[in-house]
């Protein structure tokens, strides 16, 4: 899932205001970004997954309401069986102090980020449990497809800082793995999609994916986004009324599956996003390739 806690909507468009810093040669395996003590890059380990599964328990299970088995109860982390196939982006506050008042680093955002060849191994994609994505992936065999899951910052880091960082590891690794389409899940707040009527509706008639990049809800799972009729719609209010994450994803040229599917476990109503980097807004790409900037 892609979590509308972090504000990457007003922070696209505070950046498009920016000049894009001049991009310099990494690896993988080497820092992605820097802004003043925060660092992106990939995590190292099963030590840093670990935390990074605790981030996203804090997030999703204390914070958003998501209600835990009896081990994620017991552990506080937040796991799955693809965890093992990612690789997880995550950025650390070098500048973090514990209750005590000692500074050590923490994980305070990431993003899990599964390819279609590690997809094969564990067995599918996450989002194929929600939407029939077997005729996207048969169209366009071939190409390299990346899903982004679980993504969460903590809440005292959601800022255009965190988000930017995010955002420029994602950059090197799709450049990286030659990364052709990403895939995901977006959620609005609660188990309730008249409570978001209006922006499903939206999505619905003014960002569907179309043609080869149609997806559509599982049959069994499948609820309506269009519960207004496109002339009963205010476009400007229910746009409004989209997230700030949703908003970006739009700006960056995002497009949305048929139906809306309530996932009970993580209290959340999920639409499916696709984002073939082709026709990702080039003025985006150009600011988030630089791979380091260091605060004023």
């Amino acid at each position: 899932m892609w979590t509308s806690h972090a504000d990457l909507g007003r922070t696209i468009a505070a950046l498009t205001n920016l000049q894009p810093p001049s991009p310099h040669k990494t690896t993988l395996g080497e820092t992605l970004g820097r802004l003043g003590a925060l660092e992106a890059r990939l995590a190292r380990g099963k030590g840093e997954i670990r935390k990074a599964q605790r981030l996203r328990y804090e997030v999703f299970y204390k914070e958003g309401g998501a209600i835990p088995d009896a081990k994620t109860a017991f552990t506080r982390r937040d796991a799955d069986k693809f965890d093992k196939y990612c690789d997880h982006l995550i950025v650390i506050d070098h500048d973090w102090k514990n209750k005590r008042g000692k500074t050590r680093p923490k994980i305070v955002g990431a993003y899990r980020l599964l390819r279609g060849d590690m997809a094969q191994k564990a067995g599918g994609f996450y989002s194929a449990g929600e939407y029939d994505i077997a005729p996207l992936l048969a169209r366009h065999a071939g190409k390299r497809i990346l899903e982004l899951g679980r993504s969460c910052v903590l809440e005292s880091h959601r800022s255009k800082r965190t988000i930017e960082l995010l955002w420029r590891g994602l950059l090197a690794y799709i450049r990286a793995h030659k990364i052709d389409v990403m895939i995901g899940c977006a959620s609005f707040p609660g188990v309730s999609p008249l409570a978001h009527a209006q922006a499903l509706s939206y999505l619905a008639h003014y960002a569907g994916a179309q043609g080869e990049w149609k997806v559509k809800a599982k049959n069994d799972l499948y609820l309506p986004m269009a519960m207004i009729s496109k002339d009963a719609l205010d476009a400007k209010e229910a746009k409004d009324a989209l997230s700030p994450l949703i908003k970006g994803y739009l700006r960056l040229g995002a497009r949305f599956g048929d139906g809306a599917v309530v996932d009970i476990k993580f209290n959340t109503t999920d639409v499916f996003v696709v984002m073939p980097v082709a026709q990702m807004s080039q003025r985006y790409i150009d600011y988030f390739s630089g791979v380091e900037r260091h605060a004023a």
